[in-house]
């Protein structure tokens, strides 16, 4: 009989671990007070609290300081001998657009057809229920930019938080962003076999000239937006433009163009449309960028760096060069963001590149900045977010060791406005399944 029920315990908590997936679900809402005590607080503006208590009520932290006693009736979280964090802000990304990459077009929905697809809002395609948003959120990443892409404009992007049962409830910043992918001003073949005509081995034959393909495609980009400056002047119309309606708020700064581009001269592009236009502009990839440092700061650009874990994007390059373009950019004065893009990693790394930014010139708390309060900045949520300050909605990382570190990053409570986020998920899963198979303690 005793084998009996243990055989049946054995298949039922099999089973469990199976569909658990099922069972990771948004959290309720959470009023009242809540009190996180007796961390080393890092407050993201490169303050660290030792032994602070961060005090939060109904889901907006009130104090972080030493020696705050929590109230008699509120959730408290010992976070002692524990490093407490904002919450980490993916600033450009295809999550939850894009879960099995090209092997099942079913369950992509990234890119568009067509050139022009400024109408385009990446928000309404996002996914809550995409099983890498549980794995990242167990990294400590909990706000996310929401990115399309293809085309010359790929549309607009939004920020969303990290538990959500659809993209209404996810949304924290709706069409913040209007994306534009620079035309290449070199032909790059693939380091694989590559030949020209066809780049990495495939694909559609490159230009003859390319620098003046580009500059072609550029004039045809400004003829966009000056026709959207004449219609936006025009004030009525006899029938509306969804295209030129979509940008209206990047001539009155309350969207950010977005220019995705690698090349010096690409990035100069992006500063002309700053002057002509009077754009917010924001470079996405930017690894040539430590070239213009300075140019960058006095235009006022600020950068969203791709990928650090990377080769350089030129031979000339130094190898280490993605690793130290962050303290280059932050020494000149530039405001920037980390990010991680790579398919592989589905980017969880991200607190990981910035360990090896700090590692190559920047301070930790410059480090941890990046991939907080600047992209909090760059993304326009920074009056919400980004920093563990009075006010702000209570975003929080509570870890057993230093974020940064991959050897010693274990996220133990992640709090989304305050609300506990569950962190399990299939690898969690998985992991337990088969530790539960072979009796592993």
């Amino acid at each position: 009989m005793k084998k009996i029920i243990s055989s049946i315990l054995c298949l039922t908590v099999a089973a469990s671990l199976l569909h658990a997936q099922e069972t990771v679900y948004p959290t309720r809402e959470f009023t009242g007070r809540l009190y996180i005590t007796n961390g080393t607080v890092h407050v993201g503006n490169g303050t660290v609290v030792e032994n602070a208590t961060i005090e939060v009520n109904n889901g907006k932290i009130i104090n972080v300081a030493a020696g705050i006693t929590p109230a008699a009736d509120a959730k408290v979280v010992d976070a002692k001998g524990k490093h407490v964090y904002p919450g980490l802000i993916l600033p450009a990304t295809d999550l939850g657009l894009k879960e099995i990459g090209a092997g099942v077009r079913a369950s992509n929905d990234f890119s568009e057809l067509g050139d022009y697809n400024s109408n385009i809002r990446a928000i309404t395609a996002y996914n809550t229920d995409s099983r890498v948003i549980n794995i990242i959120r167990a990294n400590g990443i909990l706000l996310a930019s929401i990115t399309p892409e293809g085309g010359v404009i790929s549309g607009s992007s939004s920020v969303v938080q990290l538990d959500a049962w659809n993209w209404e409830d996810a949304a924290y910043k709706m069409d913040a962003g209007i994306h534009v992918n620079m035309p290449s001003f070199i032909n790059r073949f693939g380091r694989r076999g590559g030949f020209p005509g066809f780049p990495g081995g495939f694909g559609a034959a490159q230009p003859a000239d390319p620098a003046r393909a580009a500059l072609e495609r550029i004039e045809e980009i400004k003829a966009f937006f000056r026709e959207a400056k004449a219609y936006r002047q025009e004030g009525t119309h006899t029938s509306k433009n969804l295209k030129l309606e979509a940008v209206k708020g990047l001539f009155d700064k309350s969207q950010k163009l977005f220019v995705h581009g690698d090349q010096v001269k690409q990035m100069l592009v992006a500063i002309d449309f700053a002057k002509e236009f009077g754009f917010d502009v924001v470079i996405v990839g930017g690894s040539e960028s430590y070239q213009i440092a300075d140019l960058l700061k006095a235009n006022n650009i600020a950068v969203i760096l791709h990928e650090s874990h990377a080769l350089p994007a030129s031979e000339d390059d130094d190898i280490d060069q993605p690793f130290k373009t962050p303290a280059t950019l932050q020494k000149a004065g530039v405001l920037f963001a980390l990010n991680d893009t790579n398919e592989e990693t589905r980017y969880r790394n991200l607190s990981y590149n910035a360990g090896t930014a700090a590692t190559y010139g920047l301070s930790r708390e410059e480090a941890l900045q990046s991939i907080t309060l600047n992209p909090a900045k760059i993304l326009g949520i920074a009056d919400r977010t980004g920093s563990l300050e009075a006010g702000k909605d209570a975003n929080i990382v509570v870890s057993d060791g230093d974020l940064l570190d991959m050897r010693t990053s274990h996220v133990s409570h992640a709090f989304i406005q305050g609300r506990e986020v569950s962190l399990d998920n299939k690898q969690q899963q998985l992991y337990e399944r088969y530790r539960f198979k072979y009796s592993i303690k």
